[in-house]
Formats: C-alpha cells, sequence, structure tokens
C-alpha cells in the first residue's frame, strides 16, 4: 500500500531540511514550516541555490518549536545561534556578511515561499525513485540524491516513479488522498540547475542533467502521458489541495496514499 515514509519541510529556502513526524497542511496547500522564510537581496529578489551557489556551504539547523537557528560553513568551527522573532537583525547581519551583500529575511505564513505558487502543495516523490535516480550515477547515493531533490513528501511501498500517476494529460488532474486529506496531482516537477550540484559543497556535476534526461526517457514507465514532457529533466509532482474545507489538516508517516 502506498504510505507517506517522509515527510522533510525546509524553514528557509535553500537552506538545509529536517525530518518530522507529521506536518499541519495549511489552506493555500502548503506544509507549515516550509519555505517559511526565504532570503532577499536589497532589490527584493530571492538569494537562493538556483542563483548563489554558495549558499550549498551553509549547514543550519532548525528548531521549530522556538524558531531558533544554528549556522555554520560547511568546515568550519563556529556555530552560531538566532532567535529569528528577537535577533533577526543579529541574523541578517552574519548572513550578510557571509554573502558579502545586504540580505534581509522574510516570512510568510500562509504560503511560504515555493516554487511554484499555482500549486504550493507538498511535492510527492517515491522511496524507489530517490534510489533509481542514484543508481544511474557511480558517485551518488540515495541520500545524496534525496537532498539534491528537496521533496517534502516521500512515499513508499510503491515502485520507482509510481507519483507519475498522480498526474494526466495538460489541464487534467489526478485527485487522490493522503490520509483523509483531498489532494490533486497537477503536473511533473522541472528541475532546475540546483540538482546539478553537490548538495553540501554546491561543486557542480557537469553531465548531470544529460545523464539525467537519458536515464529519465529510457526509465519512463509505458503509462506515463509523455504529453507532459516537453523534455525530460522532471521529477516528483507538484500538488495542490481539492478542497480548502479540510477534514484532517495533518499529513503523519504511515498515511495511506489513495487514488480516486
Amino acid at each position: 500500500m502506498p504510505h507517506v515514509a517522509k515527510i522533510c519541510i525546509y524553514p528557509i529556502k535553500s537552506l538545509d531540511g529536517i525530518e518530522v513526524m507529521q506536518a499541519k497542511v495549511l489552506e493555500s496547500a502548503a506544509l507549515e514550516g516550509d519555505r517559511q522564510f526565504a532570503i532577499f537581496d536589497e532589490q527584493g529578489k530571492y538569494v537562493n541555490a538556483k542563483c548563489y551557489e554558495k549558499i550549498h556551504l551553509l549547514r543550519s539547523k532548525f528548531y521549530l518549536a522556538n524558531k531558533i537557528i544554528s549556522l555554520q560553513v560547511e568546515d568550519g568551527d563556529t556555530e552560531e545561534s538566532f532567535d529569528i522573532e528577537s535577533e533577526k537583525q543579529h541574523l541578517e547581519a552574519w548572513l550578510s556578511n557571509f554573502f558579502g551583500f545586504n540580505v534581509t529575511l522574510q516570512e510568510n505564513l500562509i504560503t511560504g515561499f515555493p516554487d511554484d505558487t499555482v500549486s504550493p502543495g507538498p511535492t510527492i516523490v517515491s522511496t524507489a525513485t530517490l534510489k533509481e535516480v542514484a543508481s544511474w550515477y557511480s558517485e551518488l547515493t540515495e541520500e545524496a540524491i534525496r537532498r539534491r531533490m528537496r521533496t517534502t513528501i516521500e512515499i513508499d511501498g510503491v515502485p520507482a516513479f509510481w507519483e507519475d500517476k498522480l498526474f494526466s494529460e495538460n489541464g487534467s488532474m489526478i485527485n487522490f488522498k493522503i490520509g483523509n486529506l483531498h489532494f490533486v496531482g497537477v503536473n511533473p516537477c522541472q528541475r532546475c540547475i540546483v540538482p546539478t550540484r553537490n548538495a553540501v559543497t554546491g561543486k557542480v556535476n557537469c553531465d548531470f542533467q544529460k545523464i539525467f534526461i537519458n536515464k529519465r526517457r529510457e526509465t519512463l514507465p509505458g503509462w506515463v502521458n509523455k504529453s507532459r514532457f516537453n523534455h525530460y529533466y522532471k521529477l516528483a509532482v507538484n500538488t495542490r489541495l481539492a478542497s480548502k474545507k479540510l477534514e484532517n489538516q495533518v499529513i503523519k508517516i504511515g498515511d495511506e496514499i489513495t487514488l480516486l
């Protein structure tokens, strides 16, 4: 039976994620705490991994209950902790010093700061898919691929690419449930430059995308609607809530996934 195996949220966009046993689903469909904060430059643009590969060098630990974040530069000796509410200016100064230009930290409690603002629900992938993708690269592990893909819901009890059942032809969405929550699968997630980099060092694997595209094409299940693949650099599924009338607002480890 397809079921939730991992839930991972990323409290600050582009920084390290944390695994949780359950997550509240907001009316926007976002998971509470996921991409709740984002770093911006003076022009109001994201300071994220798409634009600044240096951000991969930041190691972060986030303590949700009291909004404490600890930051350390990879291979650095010093770890510093900040209370985001009472020490926000000190945190921004630390980050500004790291990046070499002024930045601010902003918060959005309604939708967070997702890449896909139209479908801001959980991004879904299967454990078997991550294992399969890792097998395409001699130097990468399942965990390395997991850190590169940065999805929020990981499902098990299914074969590789089972999550591709959660989208259909253009404009046609697939209804499914996670536990008692009714979602719709919208589209396969288009990947960016971030998965081509080592999630810890930022070093680029120049062949990553080429290998990925070729192997994704080769292993695409026969039942998948290829009209959704104008290119094959896509993995995981973007979702929305089918209704804002939430029966049970929490997704938990072990919740079953049911196609409707």
